[in-house]
């Protein structure tokens, strides 16, 4: 379980079967793929729900390693969903690393995201591969929780030294639209 001020070595070695994992998602297409995706990477999600509110009775009651969430659902959206997270009091969940996932993203839905609390948005559709790597860069992530004003999450700040390794030049960008500013 995610505490506050976790982090990892960059040489760890993760073992992703005993993570305690949720994919919440209202597309049951978008809830197949995730889990498939997931599984291919040894993650058999222990919860799959299709709506937000269920989605947080869950939340109340077990405990999760990293979430998966869609911005978009009728009931309550995702970003309702992760302020609801963030400020769930005692709830040990409240500092669970979650990856946001979206359809269509704009910039401000980016910015709303990173203001609500998510660790990070990938945009639909992803490769296994992306997904993995947003995964483990969350892993990694160092970064405090904080709490100022009304916000409750991560550290919202990036450096651009953040990733590592060399990159494609079309890697950076994309990763440019989704990086929290």
């Amino acid at each position: 379980m995610a505490t506050q001020g976790d982090s990892l070595r960059e040489s760890a070695v993760f073992n992703l079967s005993g993570a305690i994992t949720m994919v919440v998602d209202d597309s049951p297409f978008s809830l197949t793929l995730t889990a498939g995706a997931l599984a291919g990477f040894g993650i058999r999600p222990a919860f799959t729900v299709g709506r937000g509110a269920e989605a947080r009775r869950i939340l109340q009651e077990k405990p999760v390693d990293l979430l998966l969430v869609d911005t978009d659902m009728p009931d309550i959206d995702g970003f309702e969903l992760v302020r609801w997270l963030r400020r769930s009091g005692p709830n040990p969940n409240a500092f669970t690393p979650v990856i946001m996932t979206a359809s269509h993203i704009r910039r401000g839905r980016v910015t709303e995201a990173r203001d609500c609390g998510a660790n990070f948005v990938v945009t639909k559709p992803f490769s296994a591969a992306m997904l993995l790597e947003r995964i483990l860069w969350v892993a990694r992530d160092s970064r405090p929780f904080l709490e100022v004003g009304d916000y409750l999450g991560p550290d919202r700040r990036f450096r651009h030294d953040d990733y590592d390794g060399e990159e494609r030049r079309a890697d950076m960008i994309r990763k440019k639209t989704m990086e929290f500013a």
